[in-house]
């Protein structure tokens, strides 16, 4: 994100949500000088106080001296070069609307966002590009990551994403120190996709945790996503390595697996009976794989890419059929061979 000659320029982070603290943390923590911008002006100011997000990443706190709290959209990105995006995916075309004309010529940006948008099926490099035009160096990051353990300082490794190899290469430089490893990539969208769909994914393997369905179950269902993950990405253009790394296998297999998931809790949640609306009032924060779930549904099917693990999540939280009936249909699918 940087370059030799620039590294003493701020970075500006707009999202002061859970992944946006843990970002604009780990810029700060290499002494990288730091702009953390959130919409809650309220919490902005509590932030600035106490230092901390106690709201939304206790863990990370109090934060490094190089880490300014801003709760002016303006002043965030004055003088910036280097931008980074930690929004969810239906807030991210409005921010990005907001903040075209405030962003100079040479502004690189980068995101965290993941998930297609909503109304368009398109994923976020494709919303950027309609919102600020072409010629514009972006990066997406993505990966296994929860936002808590970044924020802790416990070992953590993501993948960076963009056609700009050079801006990949300084962005990776940027976030890497002893406790964080960044790897980069060209494959934009296989990053994205990986992003999108393991959400999704999580929602189902919740469900499935829940119904005591059991460990065979739990790696049938990530292994068979990733097949679904990857014959989507494919069909969008994406390399099929891309999906067993990082991006692809490493998300899936955090999120399907580990507590900290929000979209695998609502899926816990599911699973105990509640509706969707119910689930989505116990957790507390936004569940991208809700959203996802409708917009990917859409997408495999304007792309006729079959998705039936995918599909059966958007039936139960959609279509009010049952988790055990979903499994029931998924099972006796016909016989087919499992490289198809």
């Amino acid at each position: 994100m940087s370059t030799a000659s620039g590294n003493d320029r701020p970075v500006a982070v707009l999202g002061a949500g859970s992944w946006g603290t843990a970002l604009a943390v780990q810029f700060a923590r290499s002494g990288r000088p730091t702009r953390l911008w959130g919409r809650d002006r309220a919490q902005m100011a509590v932030m600035a106080r106490t230092r901390r997000n106690e709201r939304y990443l206790p863990s990370a706190g109090p934060f490094p001296e190089a880490l300014q709290v801003q709760p002016d959209l303006k002043a965030a990105l004055e003088g910036v070069r280097d931008l980074l995006i930690a929004v969810p995916s239906h807030a991210f075309r409005a921010l990005l609307t907001e903040i075209a004309p405030l962003l100079a010529p040479e502004t690189q940006l980068a995101w965290a966002t993941k998930g297609f948008e909503l109304s368009s099926g398109l994923l976020p490099h494709q919303v950027a590009r309609e919102v600020l035009g072409p010629g514009r160096s972006v990066a997406v990051l993505s990966g296994p990551t929860f936002a808590r353990e970044v924020g802790s300082g416990l070992p953590t490794a993501m993948t960076i994403a963009s056609t700009d190899a050079a801006f990949a290469t300084a962005l990776a430089q940027d976030l890497s120190a002893e406790n964080f490893r960044a790897y980069t990539s060209t494959d934009i969208v296989g990053v994205e996709v990986g992003g999108a769909v393991k959400n999704v994914l999580a929602v189902g393997a919740g469900l499935s945790d829940g119904l005591g369905f059991g460990a065979n179950t739990r790696v049938a269902l990530i292994t068979r996503g990733l097949a679904e993950m990857m014959r989507l990405g494919v069909a969008l253009g994406a390399r099929r390595e891309t999906f067993m790394g990082l991006a692809g296998l490493g998300d899936l297999v955090l999120t399907c697996t580990d507590d900290q998931s929000r979209n695998r809790r609502f899926g816990l949640q599911l699973a105990a009976g509640r509706t969707p609306a119910e689930a989505l009032a116990a957790i507390g924060q936004v569940v991208e794989g809700y959203p996802a779930a409708r917009a990917l549904h859409a997408v495999a099917a304007r792309h006729g890419v079959e998705m039936p693990l995918s599909e059966a999540v958007y039936r139960v939280l959609y279509e009010a059929v049952a988790p055990r009936e979903a499994v029931r249909e998924l099972m006796t699918r016909p016989i087919k061979s499992e490289t198809d």
